[in-house]
Order: C-alpha cells, then sequence, then structure tokens
C-alpha cells in the first residue's frame, strides 16, 4: 500500500482553504485521503508487528490523530492541522511512553521516535538509566545504520546547565541536558510517495528499536 498523491494534494488544498467551510465542501477528499492513510498504516503495523510484537495488535485508526485542532487555548484558530499523524505505541495515540511516530505533511513530513516531554518521574528515570549505562546508551545512538537514518538526538529544549543532582563534569552530561528524548528523519514528498515507503519506513522503524527499547527499560 502506498501514500496516493491525492492524499498529499488534499493537505495542499487544506494548508491553503483551513476553514469549515471549505472542508465540508471536501470532506469527500478528506476521507478518500484518510482511508488511504489508514491502509498504509495497517499495513506498516503489520510489517513492524514482526520486529515488536507489541504493537501487533494495534488498530491504524487508533494510531492516527485527529485532524480537528485544539484551538482553545492556541493564538492559530485554524480549525484544522494540514498533516495526517499517528503515534504507534501499544496504546496507539493515547500511550505516552517511548514509541514510533510518523508525519505526513507535504515538504514536512518526517518519522521519529522516542520520548517527548516525559512527565519529571520519568525524565529522571530516564537521565538515571543513562547516567548508570552510558556505554550502553552510546552502543545505541552509535551503531552505523541509527546515525545513517536519524544521526542522533535531536537535542530540542535542550538545558543550558546540569540538571539538578548532576555536574557539568558528568561524561553523560550533553546526554542528561536533554528534555526530550527524540530522533527524527525528514523525508522529502518523493520520499512518501515511493512504491517502497511502507517497506522503507518499517525498516527505518526496526532500526530504532534498541532506542526505544533503552528508554523503555529506563521507565520499568
Amino acid at each position: 500500500m502506498s501514500i496516493e498523491k491525492t492524499t498529499l494534494d488534499f493537505l495542499t488544498k487544506l494548508k491553503k482553504n483551513n476553514s469549515r467551510e471549505w472542508f465540508e465542501k471536501n470532506r469527500k477528499q478528506y476521507e478518500t485521503a484518510k482511508a488511504n492513510t489508514e491502509a498504509f498504516l495497517t499495513e506498516l503495523i503489520s510489517k513492524m508487528g514482526l520486529f515488536d510484537p507489541g504493537v501487533r495488535e494495534l488498530v491504524a485508526k487508533k494510531c492516527m490523530f485527529r485532524i480537528n485542532r485544539d484551538i482553545r487555548f492556541s493564538k492559530n484558530k485554524s480549525p484544522y492541522k494540514t498533516n495526517f499523524g499517528a503515534s504507534i505505541n501499544p496504546g496507539g495515540r493515547k500511550m505516552g511512553g517511548p514509541g514510533y511516530y510518523i508525519h505526513l505533511e507535504p515538504g514536512s513530513s518526517f518519522l521519529a521516535g522516542g520520548i517527548y516531554m516525559p512527565e519529571p518521574p520519568a525524565l529522571s528515570a530516564i537521565r538515571q538509566e543513562i547516567d548508570y549505562d552510558l556505554k550502553g546508551f552510546n552502543a545505541v545512538l552509535a551503531d552505523k545504520k541509527f546515525k545513517k537514518t536519524f544521526g542522533g538526538l535531536t537535542g530540542e529544549d535542550a538545558l543550558k546547565r546540569a540538571p539538578k543532582g548532576y555536574e557539568e563534569t558528568n561524561p553523560a552530561i550533553e546526554h542528561l541536558k536533554n528534555r526530550h528524548f527524540i530522533v527524527l528523519k525528514d523525508l522529502s514528498d518523493n520520499d512518501v510517495l515511493s512504491k517502497t515507503f511502507v517497506k522503507n519506513t518499517a525498516s527505518a522503524f526496526e532500526t530504532m528499536t534498541p532506542f526505544l527499547t533503552f528508554l523503555k527499560r529506563a521507565k520499568e
């Protein structure tokens, strides 16, 4: 199953016409694009189940995020997202732990994984596990295929100074300053529309699994 060009075309049009009136007039296009994305995710989950039994029974629909935006506390009052996003984890999109994420948006698609904005106890546990097993964590990040696919941690919102309880001289300090533990792979529209996209995505997520395993171990 491939992502169809009509799916990206719909999202492009939605970005230019982000209103409820336009959306309702073009709801059929939305339903077609959504169905295409669900079918893609269903096949992806099937392939992922071969290396991660924890996602094997997931239903694609429960992994996809709603296209409606929550505008209650946002200055941006556009009613709809301009992407299809899915969190592939045990528990689907409601799972707050380490997991896989796919974001489909014309010109801004990407694959990601890890844990974003962990609660303080989880963040503390992850830092503690990295401090305890820095060698193991570095080995995960240094894997050749992992580095080629994702590079390394995004470093988004990292602290400027050592977190409480750690010294600047700690050999793991640059890892410990992170507040999110995320890796990311940008995708071109050609990547997304490729006939091998589902296979390539599954392969990238398989490469990510040792990283997620480390984070999950820290939370146990």
